[in-house]
């Protein structure tokens, strides 16, 4: 059982990873395809549609080979479906480790086991962006060939090493639908899923389309893209690190106030950035607050049960990858209807206002620092 975690965590970081891949691409891909920016962002747009559709069915396996085939992609449409595939094959993933986790390992050891399968997110959410601009200087397939291999390595030790989970009763869609339907009459938990989804449509939309932006207004080829999502990487990483020194100090509610503050402040000026430096700065100061306020938005979503909490990070990743296919789908049309970054700006604004009014509504902002609201 030691092995679970260890595994767990490799493959929320492949899954989480390939998530965040294409944004820093997004530029070179529209070019290599011939698309507009308006219609460039269903390739991000493709992985999530698939993932929401079919979270329950699909293999690791699947996965490796369509990560690993997209980078042989030979048309816009030929993309998105392989997008789409891979997004089918992940979504297995999470629900199967969050089910894993919580059958088999000891009772004392669930919750560290589901942290250490959280890092792996989390992790990819800090290096997936950077590491897919430095990988696509090269070629815009690197990327998806490094992934798709590492899924294939990441296979071959689930097929011998990771437990299978014994059958409870009924088939698994119907335990986990009675589980989700369970959660959703939870006091707060409505209000708490909404404004994490809400958050997560602006969040992703700004992830999603500045690499477009630093290329199109900045003229950044994907060497120069490269460098500033590194910079944007740095940020989110500085942010996981000093946040828990942020939340002993300020607690939970204050914490999440003051992040949606700096957001609201950021996203209100970047579109003005004079020089790519001064956007690339700005951004960066909102990964760093994101970096802070992840953790915080999932500890005040886990604070809503105890007995449920598989079921919690499994539901908070689908409704992440909701958040991503709606950026991908309203973002390229915003990006392009309005100069500078204004149209992705005040999505942001907006979502960032209304999901601040769900966990307001929610509880979340007289939240004391241990997290329960």
């Amino acid at each position: 059982m030691r092995r679970v975690p260890a595994l767990s965590f490799a493959v929320m970081l492949l899954v989480g990873t390939d998530t965040f891949l294409v944004a820093p691409l997004l530029p070179a891909l529209s070019a290599r395809f011939a698309v507009p920016p308006a219609r460039a962002g269903w390739m991000v747009s493709a992985y999530a549609v698939g993932y929401c559709l079919t979270a329950l069915v699909a293999g690791m396996a699947a996965f490796s080979v369509a990560t690993a085939a997209t980078g042989l992609a030979w048309s816009f449409t030929s993309m998105l479906g392989l997008r789409l595939a891979a997004g089918v094959a992940a979504a297995v993933a999470s629900p199967q480790i969050w089910a894993t986790i919580a059958q088999v390992m000891p009772r004392e050891r669930v919750v560290p086991g589901m942290a250490t399968a959280t890092a792996g997110l989390t992790i990819a959410q800090l290096l997936g962006v950077p590491a897919g601009s430095l990988l696509a200087v090269r070629s815009t397939s690197d990327p998806f060939v490094v992934v798709g291999a590492g899924g294939a390595l990441v296979t071959a030790a689930l097929w011998r090493w990771f437990p299978a989970v014994p059958p409870h009763g009924g088939t698994v869609r119907t335990g986990l639908l009675a589980q989700y339907a369970a959660l959703a009459r939870t006091p707060r938990a409505l209000g708490r899923f909404g404004a994490y989804l809400v958050f997560q449509v602006g969040n992703f939309a700004v992830l999603s389309f500045a690499a477009t932006w630093f290329a199109r207004d900045f003229h950044l080829d994907q060497a120069g893209i490269a460098r500033a999502m590194i910079v944007l990487g740095a940020g989110n990483t500085v942010g996981a690190l000093i946040g828990p020194r942020v939340v002993r100090r300020a607690g939970q509610g204050r914490a999440l106030l003051g992040g949606s503050v700096c957001y609201l402040l950021i996203y209100a000026v970047v579109a003005a950035s004079p020089t790519r430096w001064v956007g690339v700065a700005l951004l960066a100061g909102a990964f760093t607050v994101g970096g802070v306020l992840f953790p915080v938005m999932m500890n005040l979503l886990q604070a809503l049960t105890t007995s449920a909490r598989g079921t919690v990070s499994a539901l908070a990743s689908v409704l992440m990858y909701a958040g991503s296919t709606l950026a991908g789908i309203v973002g390229g049309p915003l990006l392009a209807a309005l100069p500078s970054f204004w149209g992705v700006s005040l999505l942001a604004l907006a979502t960032t206002s209304g999901a601040l009014g769900l966990w307001a509504a929610s509880g979340c902002l007289r939240a004391e620092p241990g997290g329960r609201g």
